[in-house]
């Protein structure tokens, strides 16, 4: 079995930490590699080993940079297929999820490819008499991320290519339980030329996080994980002095309006709901019915749809099925424990995912599709994030009472309205408080070229993921204002100074 290490300086890094646990095929309950968790000491080698070689990497020209990302996105082409079936293999989802997965994460890198037109700055000549004014985009130094373990590939992705491109050196800690891709990204980087030391990648737990969010050699820090988390990072990381971005939980909700395509609405909410087995922040866990006309004829057509769902390994199977296993068994544990809550608190189950067996797979971490129906505000089911595939439908009288609900919840990550109306989506864009909107789309995920980051208890920092926001969190901004003097000599001068 396989002990993976670290990767420092350039290279693989065994770790002496006398720790490890092991990494587990969700899809049939056994491991295939143990993962050692870095000491303080070896996070601390990996933080020395990218201030070192931030020194050239930040004199390296932006053009020369963007030529990196170039090559690493090539490499991400072609190692596409590799790369998705170890994301299948550690994490569960099924292979064209994986790859979807990774398309998401090569837009970024085509995103920072462009880095030299994104890092020009500004320029006025003649703010005042022979005085011109300019900003430079400046990178910060060692910056660090934090990922989770629902997209080993594409949370990773969504930081460090900007934060390499704009002239940093960036420290990676992965989720323990899926740990193969980011070494494996790595790796790809070290191919397409980046020197060594300015990508690193530590595989470890809080023992590790706590040394990235207190060493003053870290300028920034990244994350994606739950809101309690979040909030520690982003607590902690500030208290020492860094630019943090916190992104946390979420409880997405889909309006769904008495005008809406029900068939239209229950293809998207199956996908939304049941992709990737409900392991995603921006999944729609709550389906908002307005009137029970439109509630009842949502839930025969789910529980048709429900019923022939595929379930299964991500791989080996054909045909492909449409959702995987969970994470881990703990993991699968905590999600059936929130549909016997469900059950408990008196919603009605529609469609039962406990006891749920795969042929062949009897060991693995599998949860059905769930739907619960009539729930209501004060369930825990719709108060806390499930993160599993679990979808509760509220029955809602009106337009303005589903906004209410929406708007009140302690999340805004991702939202979405299914209507014909363009008066009723233009009135939710514009009054719902969350920050990611969707208008007959389920998963309104931005492209690269724009951010990613929600509202309230969703997000913690002022700078969203990827995109402009991207670019903003990892450089520093810098203007100067010039005057080259003729030889004539002007005065002392004691007021302000103004331009004339």
């Amino acid at each position: 079995m396989d002990t993976l290490g670290n990767y420092i300086n350039g290279q693989h890094i065994a770790s002496h930490s006398g720790r490890s646990q092991s990494v587990f095929n969700p899809a049939t309950g056994e491991a295939h590699a143990q993962v050692s968790l870095a000491t303080a000491d070896e996070t601390r080698a990996a933080i020395a080993a990218a201030a070192t070689a931030f020194q050239n990497w930040s004199q390296v020209t932006p053009l020369n940079r963007s030529r990196v990302m170039f090559k690493f996105k090539a490499l991400l082409e072609q190692h596409r297929d590799e790369l998705a079936l170890l994301i299948t293999k550690e994490h569960g989802k099924v292979f064209s999820d994986a790859q979807g997965e990774l398309t998401r994460g090569i837009e970024v890198v085509e995103f920072a490819c462009g880095i030299p037109h994104l890092l020009k700055g500004e320029h006025s000549m003649n703010v005042g008499r022979g005085v011109d004014s300019y900003s430079l985009m400046q990178p910060l130094g060692v910056c660090a991320g934090i990922s989770p373990f629902n997209f080993p590939a594409m949370v990773p992705l969504w930081m460090f290519p900007i934060a390499l491109a704009c002239g940093n050196s960036f420290v990676m800690k992965p989720s323990e339980k899926d740990p193969t891709v980011p070494l494996k990204l790595a790796e790809l980087l070290t191919e397409a030329g980046l020197p060594a030391g300015v990508f690193n990648v530590i595989n470890g737990d809080k023992e590790a996080v706590d040394v990235l969010l207190t060493d003053s050699r870290v300028q920034a820090v990244s994350f994606v994980g739950s809101t309690p988390i979040a909030e520690y990072v982003y607590a902690t990381g500030s208290a020492h002095g860094k630019r943090v971005q916190a992104l946390g939980g979420a409880k997405n909700h889909m309006l769904v309006m008495p005008d809406a395509d029900l068939e239209q609405v229950t293809s998207a909410l199956m996908g939304a709901a049941y992709g990737s087995a409900g392991e995603r922040c921006m999944a729609i866990s709550v389906a908002l019915c307005v009137g029970d006309e439109v509630a009842d004829a949502l839930i025969a057509q789910l529980q048709q749809e429900i019923s022939t769902l595929k379930v299964g390994p991500g791989t080996g199977v054909s045909p492909e099925p449409q959702m995987g296993p969970l994470i881990s068994r703990q993991h699968a544990d905590k999600v059936l424990s929130y549909i016997n809550a469900g059950v408990a608190e008196g919603a009605t189950l529609v469609a039962d995912g406990r006891n749920f067996v795969v042929s062949q797979h009897q060991q693995g971490y599998f949860v059905g599709p769930t739907l619960f129906d009539k729930v209501t505000p004060d369930m825990s089911i719709y108060r806390e994030e499930i993160f599993g595939p679990v979808l509760a439908v509220v029955r809602v009288p009106s337009f303005a009472e589903g906004l209410a609900l929406i708007n009140q919840h302690e999340f805004g990550n991702g939202t979405a309205i299914f209507t014909g109306s363009g008066e009723a989506a233009r009135e939710f864009t514009a009054q719902v408080q969350v920050g990611m909107v969707g208008v007959n789309v389920p998963i309104p995920v931005p492209m690269a070229f724009h951010s990613f980051g929600g509202w309230k208890r969703s997000v913690f920092g002022p700078l969203n993921m990827h995109g402009p926001d991207g670019v903003r969190f990892y450089t520093r901004m810098k203007t100067i204002t010039a005057r080259w003097p003729n030889g004539q000599a002007m005065g002392n001068q004691f007021s302000m100074p103004t331009m004339k």
